[in-house]
């Protein structure tokens, strides 16, 4: 199942968790208790998964992004060369090589010219760029070839440029192409500015790890405005990327272990041709402000174009997140964990989608427009307030792999998968789709929770639709939506669970179930026009009497049994399952 595209509706459906009122005025009866999060983890792999650990990431000095001047050496450019008095210092026209550990005070501009590290393997040394002007014609502006760690520091209240002139002539064995690029573990860090130009290439690479901790960041390259290799990590900062392809990159193609990208903090400003941040490892966002666009420059291009993407693990712990993406918004081949944050994507194809499982715990995520809205073989939704538009789907365990149905034209390479499930124990989930409402080619179970789900409106989806079977044992539930596939919870269920066809009822009709007293369990006003209704809540007892009422329509419904309205496939009105 999958896609579609455009701009984001920045609006948090904010929902009560099992009690009151929400903002459309959606009640829920008090009697509504909450349930223990299931784990489909240990179901999936019998282990727990645990999030990565940042405190081994960024060292003291990393973290300081400070200099003793009394002890450093100045190094003067003077535009066509430049001038030093140390023995560590060697200049050769307009190439400075340093040779040796210390602390280095960059000023002044070179107008075609390279800044050279070529020091002992155990050396560590720091570059405080101090209002540096610094272009390279056909090579990098800051090379590191031999170091044991290199430090950038952007001096406070400084603004550095460094530009490439669009080719890179080699030098050495090394591929060099990025305006800054180093061989070695690379820090940049401090209170200052820079902006970097790279018309060919890349802006800065680091072949070993790359940490940012601070600084103000305004990258153009044609190619990943920051890459890295074994790990890319990132604290603070201020980051306006503009990119040919990935915005923030890492990848390591021969070890699965690294190519991990952490972010912890900072505001940015993402535009890539390509993905919006990137990781051949694990992607783990724990804090910052996010907004990204991918993949809508008008360039042809036949790159990804999510907004989050990892091969392994994304893990998304806090921050505020806007994603405008062609493709997925966030997406895994492994894993999607989230834990907190707000998040409001808008995708050209699934809001969120993992090959394996998507995990939720809390946050708040609003999906404004979708093919898909959250797709996974597994999704496990336990709290946090969700908001799901969709043009397919809202949510599809058992979903695909990536590209299997690319703006609906591929196929579902998990369809029918026994193993997949759908679990919703706790949070609250608000769905408007034009497909299946929820949808799992395996198991569908509700154990706690509030749900409401505006469509279908076509016989050929349900609001609910399930491969396996469908179960429910707490939560509350609303699903308004077309009546030709409309299939109930099944038999074996602890809770009652009502479905009724209620005619033809406009868009904005509200839905309520009273009891015996005329208290209301639920009332819910759909988005869409429907002509079934699903219902469930703790109060559904059996051998008590409700009605239910939606427009016109009412009808008075005694629960001689907890499935009413039909609970297997096929069963009630809803025809065979679906996958």
């Amino acid at each position: 199942m999958k896609r579609l595209t455009q701009w984001i509706a920045l609006l948090t459906a904010l929902l009560l968790l099992f009690c009151g009122c929400s903002k459309d005025g959606t009640t829920v009866s008090s009697t509504q208790t909450g349930t223990e999060a299931v784990s489909v983890v240990s179901e999936q792999t019998g282990t727990e998964a645990s999030a990565p650990d940042s405190s081994a990431l960024f060292s003291s000095r990393d973290l300081e992004g400070t200099y003793e001047a009394r002890e450093a050496i100045a190094i003067t450019l003077t535009g066509d060369t430049a001038v030093c008095d140390s023995s560590a210092v060697t200049v050769e026209g307009s190439t400075v090589t340093i040779t040796a550990a210390g602390t280095y005070v960059l000023s002044g501009s070179l107008e075609d010219g390279t800044i050279l590290v070529n020091a002992a393997k155990d050396d560590k040394i720091q570059l405080v760029l101090e209002g540096v002007a610094l272009h390279a014609e056909d090579f990098a502006a800051i090379y590191v070839a031999q170091a044991d760690k290199v430090f950038i520091t952007l001096a406070a209240g400084t603004i550095n440029t460094l530009s490439n002139g669009g080719s890179y002539t080699q030098i050495d064995d090394n591929n060099v192409d990025a305006v800054i690029f180093s061989k070695e573990d690379l820090t940049l860090n401090g209170a200052g500015s820079l902006e970097i130009s790279a018309p060919v290439g890349h802006g800065i690479v680091g072949k070993d790890d790359l940490v940012i901790t601070g600084g103000s960041y305004e990258i153009a390259a044609a190619s990943h405005a920051i890459s890295g290799k074994d790990s890319l990590s990132i604290s603070d900062g201020t980051f306006d990327l503009t990119a040919g392809k990935d915005a923030l990159h890492v990848e390591n193609s021969d070890d699965t272990t690294l190519g991990n990208l952490y972010l912890g903090g900072g505001s940015y400003r993402l535009t890539a041709d390509g993905d919006g941040a990137s990781a051949s490892g694990t992607l783990t966002v724990a804090g910052g402000s996010y907004t990204v666009s991918a993949g809508y420059s008008g360039n042809d291009t036949s790159t990804s174009q999510k907004g989050f993407k990892a091969e392994s693990s994304l893990w998304i712990q806090g921050g505020s997140i806007t994603v405008i993406s062609a493709d997925d918004g966030i997406h895994s081949n492994g894993d999607v964990t989230i834990t907190d944050g707000v998040l409001n994507l808008s995708s050209g194809d699934d809001g969120i989608h993992a090959d394996q499982r998507v995990t939720i715990s809390g946050g708040e995520l609003t999906v404004s427009r979708s093919y898909e809205g959250i797709e996974g073989l597994n999704i496990t939704l336990s709290g946090g307030t969700v908001s799901v538009t969709a043009s397919d789907d809202g949510l599809n365990a058992g979903g695909g792999n990536d590209e299997s149905g690319f703006g609906g034209r591929g196929g579902d390479a998990f369809g029918g998968n026994s193993s997949a499930n759908l679990t919703i124990s706790g949070g609250a989930l608000t769905v408007n789709a034009e497909g299946d409402g929820l949808d799992s080619n395996g198991e569908l179970i509700l154990a706690g929770g509030t749900v409401y789900v505006s469509g279908p409106t076509n016989n050929g989806n349900g609001a609910l639709d399930y491969g396996t079977s469908a179960t429910v044992t707490g939560g509350a539930l609303v699903a308004a939506g077309s009546s030709g596939m409309a299939v109930n919870f099944q038999d074996g269920s602890t809770q009652g669970a009502i479905l009724l066809t209620v005619g033809s009822q406009a868009a904005g009709t509200t839905v309520t179930l009273t009891d015996s007293s005329g208290s209301v369990l639920l009332s819910y006003t759909p988005e869409k026009a429907y002509s079934s209704v699903n219902l469930t809540c703790p109060a559904l007892v059996l051998g008590e009497t409700y009605t239910v009422t939606a427009g016109s329509f009412s009808q008075t419904v005694t629960l001689s049994s907890l499935i009413y309205g039909g609970g297997g496939m096929g069963g009630g009105m809803g025809g065979p399952g679906r996958r």
